[in-house]
């Protein structure tokens, strides 16, 4: 594992915004992440904002994680946190249809107002550990991921977590291969900031 980098290192900031239907998970997984923990209530989300120290593939970043509203009434303020976004988790709940036929719509969404024809996204499949639960199968999810060309991947925020870590190290790793926006860097030399909202 690499050293934990000098607080005066240069670091690239990865924003990173979680978006899709209220009660998908998208706090769960978010907390999971952060603080290694599972919370079992719900409690509808208006916006939390996240930021660690991450060792992804051997090279340190920042990691600043944006956890968005499903609510209807919050879609503006959805819209401004997409701007501000260098890669997103497109999530929607396995027990969920709902959740998963509006995952086109934050799809679209995202490209409208990010004005692109493809951006860093991952989508991501929550809750797998309710099997017996389950309405939306694995095939189904992956043949919309490859529809929008986005890879595909299946959490449970429950512990123990599946894929919790991966899904947000894979959407870095997607902004690194792709390179479509250089995301900010901190320290002194920077004057640049690609997450100011607009």
């Amino acid at each position: 594992m690499a050293a934990v980098p000098n607080q005066n290192e240069n670091l690239m900031t990865y924003k990173l915004v979680v978006v899709g239907d209220g009660g998908v998970g998208k706090s769960a997984l978010t907390i999971q992440f952060f603080q290694k923990m599972f919370v079992e209530e719900y409690d509808p989300t208006i916006e939390d904002s996240y930021i660690q120290h991450t060792d992804i593939d051997g090279q340190w970043c920042i990691l600043d994680v944006l956890d968005t509203a499903g609510q209807e009434e919050f879609s503006t303020m959805r819209e401004q946190y997409m701007r501000t976004g260098d890669g997103f988790l497109i999530v929607y709940s396995v027990t969920d249809r709902a959740s998963y036929d509006h995952v086109p719509e934050f799809h679209d969404l995202i490209l409208r107002v990010k004005d692109e024809t493809a951006f860093p996204a991952l989508l991501v499949a929550n809750k797998v550990d309710l099997v017996h639960q389950r309405v939306v199968q694995e095939e189904e999810g992956r043949e919309m991921a490859q529809q929008f060309g986005i890879p595909y991947i299946e959490t449970s925020a429950k512990d123990p977590p599946q894929n919790v870590d991966k899904a947000f190290q894979d959407v870095v790793r997607i902004i690194r291969q792709q390179g479509i926006q250089q995301p900010q860097k901190t320290g002194p030399e920077s004057s640049r900031s690609c997450c100011s909202i607009l």
